[in-house]
């Protein structure tokens, strides 16, 4: 039996593609230039009303080739670190993308607002709610614009997920199951360890891709403020010299390095009586942790797991109701677009930037994220239940 009521969540309308004014010029300036920088460069790349100026890096010559990769020519580069290209007022710079390992988060999203830049800045937010606390507090006082990296937003199956909890159709949602990640997915190849030392990562799968599944859900339900955590973290298999995912010439060298989590669980008590049961993983002996499955009163909602976090969905999602008695099970079809979600995410941010408008993705928000990552950690470590206390900013 068909239920009349949901016809609406089968179908999807994308935005109209934005019209971009490119007479005035957005002067972004880059701090890290190691990995994911090639996405953000990509994206500002394909837009006429930026202009790439200059960038750094604390590896002396990787910023100066990185930009030649891309056959920049002009960006400034001969700075020993953030701090001396904030200082040069020459550059004119209107924002930053921050693209470092997480451990200088904080510290470099602070003095960029602090020079008086917007700031764009990579996932996770920061390694601990503490310095979370304080970037905030660093919003506050400057009045930029400070938003956090998280793409899947701006997937439509994702805004998918988020139409349906907020429909009412699964009624009051009392219980979440999330999570993901790898089978064999440690981030270490080659001589790139900076995703599993602890004195540059700070944090491994909880930061690195449960940010991803963790934004999923609050984002969908409202971002009801998290109570308590109750945590485990794992290192059992990057701190093994035969993993498989190593090879042979590095095994001890990446076991011995490996100061992070490759698997963590928790289970969160939010407000308004919702729990959340989470765990996410680089490396475990099973093919998935689950799908994500979403309980209410009146319905429930399934979401395929992905194989690794890619911003969307695994498959087409399930709704489960009761209709007239009978137990109903409506499909929701994945919606097949070509979204560039890092072009959105870097446009976005762009777009607020030359109108003064607001974070895309903003603090008030991942905070909340921030605050469960920095539990389950906190409650991992003492062995029992912590609370979580996030003061006003």
């Amino acid at each position: 039996m068909a239920d009349k009521s949901m016809e609406g969540l089968n179908s999807f309308t994308a935005k109209e593609e934005q019209v971009v004014d490119a007479s005035k010029k957005v002067r972004i300036g880059f701090i890290g230039t190691g990995g994911i920088a090639n996405s953000h460069i990509k994206a500002y790349l394909g837009r006429p009303d930026v202009e790439i100026v200059a960038g750094c890096d604390i590896v002396p010559g990787k910023a100066a080739k990185f930009f030649a990769s891309y056959e920049l020519e002009g960006v400034k580069t001969d700075y020993k670190d953030h701090e001396e290209m904030l200082a040069d007022k020459s550059l004119n710079l209107d924002a930053v993308s921050i693209c470092t390992y997480n451990r200088q988060h904080a510290n470099c999203a602070i003095a960029a607002m602090r020079a008086g830049l917007h700031v764009l800045l990579e996932k996770p937010f920061t390694v601990t709610l503490d310095e979370a606390i304080e970037v905030m507090k660093v919003e506050k006082e400057t009045g930029r614009i400070l938003s956090i990296g998280f793409q899947p937003r701006f997937d439509p199956n994702m805004q998918m997920i988020k139409k349906i909890c907020e429909s009412g159709e699964l009624g009051k949602i009392y219980y979440i199951q999330t999570g993901g990640g790898r089978r064999r997915g440690i981030p270490a190849k080659g001589n790139k360890d900076t995703f599993i030392r602890d004195d540059t990562a700070g944090i491994g799968a909880l930061g690195d891709i449960g940010c991803y599944s963790i934004d999923m859900i609050m984002n969908a339900i409202g971002h009801p403020k998290p109570l308590t955590a109750t945590g485990m973290i794992s290192d059992r298999f990057g701190k093994d010299p035969n993993y498989s995912g190593y090879t042979a010439e590095n095994g001890k060298e990446y076991a011995a390095k490996f100061g992070v989590d490759d698997f963590a669980g928790g289970f969160i008590r939010l407000e308004g009586d919702i729990i959340l049961d989470f765990r996410i993983s680089w490396a475990m002996n099973m093919d998935s942790p689950g799908d994500t499955i979403i309980l209410g009163t009146e319905g429930g909602l399934r979401i395929p797991a992905t194989e690794c976090w890619n911003g969307t969905v695994g498959g087409e999602m399930t709704i489960y109701k009761e209709v007239e008695g009978l137990q109903t099970e409506l499909k929701v079809p994945i919606i097949n677009t070509k979204t560039d979600r890092i072009g959105q995410k870097i446009g976005s941010f762009v777009e607020a930037v030359k109108n003064g408008g607001t974070a895309p993705v903003p603090t008030s928000q991942i905070i909340y994220n921030q605050a469960i990552l920095d539990g389950i950690a906190r409650s991992a470590e003492l062995g029992r239940e912590v609370e979580i206390e996030i003061p006003c900013i």
